[in-house]
């Protein structure tokens, strides 16, 4: 088993729900020794849905050590000011301001541990005027423009997983990473702010640089007029996903699959920008015939015309897919409460190895261990 690259670093997660633990999560799997640190009732995701262990507690925390404080407490307040002194990253996502009021800032915590990287994830920014608000994942995804850009705006309903929540995450485990590495040179840690919004919107790049360099305020089609990318339902109501991008040889492939070689001479559809602003006719057009034949059949022509395409699998088919299988990416563990747990391994491989996970953990499963490790330290 190789060294995985993050070994020997300890990592402090003051997070609930998803930002904070999916951060946590991120550097877990990349071997960090991640201690959750829990009050005295847990992070809320344990029991969210009435269950001892949710599926949303179970996704987000594997890999990871539990350690009960009160940090209401003074006594627990040293105890977590203790395990600051020798950790090299703290995370935490309680709204600006509530650990300052602690006296667990970083400030405070900056002076104990001078390397250390401190990490606050919020959902709005320090110093904007919505920094005190309470923020969710469809929060961020409304103020952020991504929600305009999924919405139907004929009927409007959010779905699909949450999405501005883990950007959240994902981008304050990139910038832990960037301060660990800098911390090699100076040796001291640095102060890592992220927020939902500005995190969410990082992702569409492109959905700015349209509206400030040529005014094109993007609706939830535009892109997907531009790269081309259609949803058709088959004869059988399941649907295939098409994507052509901008290679014509795609729209020639596609032609070809669906017997309709005449459409490359209609004038609405002769070249990819006549394409892109038919698309709605196009979009039509696909669906009339994809619902002649049966998904199947769909896939064997448009597989054997090279075109780019994929069946829109459910949450079971994927888990199913050859792709999947053959990739390994679930891995089963053995929890000592809920038995059988499946999980989704790390998408990063190093030297072409996955490495296998933990449990996640009980509630302060990992409380007696972590502390007398730091009576040890005190007694050496």
């Amino acid at each position: 088993m190789t060294q995985e690259v993050l070994e020997g670093v300890k990592v402090l997660e003051l997070g609930s729900f998803i930002t904070g633990p999916f951060a946590g999560l991120l550097l877990a799997d990349l071997g960090a020794d991640v201690i959750k640190i829990e009050p005295p009732d847990g992070d809320p995701f344990r029991n969210f849905g009435n269950e001892k262990y949710s599926p949303n507690f179970v996704g987000f925390n594997r890999n990871k050590r539990s350690v009960v404080l009160d940090l209401k407490n003074e006594g627990d307040r040293a105890t977590l000011l203790d395990l600051v002194r020798d950790a090299d990253v703290l995370v935490e996502n309680f709204r600006p301001g509530v650990l300052e009021r602690l006296e667990l800032g970083y400030g405070t915590l900056s002076k104990i541990n001078p390397g250390l990287v401190y990490c606050a994830i919020s959902g709005f920014g320090r110093d904007g005027p919505n920094r005190d608000r309470p923020a969710y994942d469809a929060i961020g995804q409304a103020l952020s423009g991504l929600m305009d850009l999924t919405l139907d705006p004929e009927k409007p309903m959010v779905r699909g997983p949450t999405i501005s929540d883990q950007l959240a995450g994902f981008y304050a485990c990139y910038g832990i990473l960037g301060a660990l590495f800098a911390r090699q040179s100076t040796g001291r840690g640095r102060r890592v702010d992220v927020n939902m919004i500005e995190a969410t919107m990082s992702v569409m790049p492109d959905v700015f640089a349209s509206y400030t360099r040529q005014g094109v305020v993007m609706d939830s089609r535009t892109r997907a007029a531009y790269s081309q990318a259609y949803a058709l339902v088959c004869g059988d109501g399941r649907i295939v996903s098409v994507h052509l991008s901008s290679p014509e040889k795609f729209w020639l492939a596609l032609t070809d699959a669906i017997e309709r070689p005449d459409l490359r001479e209609d004038s609405r559809f002769a070249t990819r920008m006549d394409r892109i602003e038919n698309v709605e006719v196009l979009n039509a057009l696909l669906a009339e015939i994809f619902r002649q034949h049966p998904r199947d059949v769909w896939l064997e022509r448009l597989e054997k015309a090279d075109v780019p395409h994929a069946p829109v699998n459910r949450i079971d088919e994927v888990m199913a897919d050859p792709e999947t299988v053959s990739n390994g990416t679930f891995y089963e563990i053995e929890h000592p409460e809920m038995g059988t747990i499946r999980c989704i391994h790390r998408p990063v491989l190093f030297d072409g190895q996955r490495q296998p996970g933990s449990c996640p953990p009980t509630l302060g499963e990992h409380t007696r261990e972590v502390l007398e490790s730091l009576e040890g330290g005190r007694q050496q």
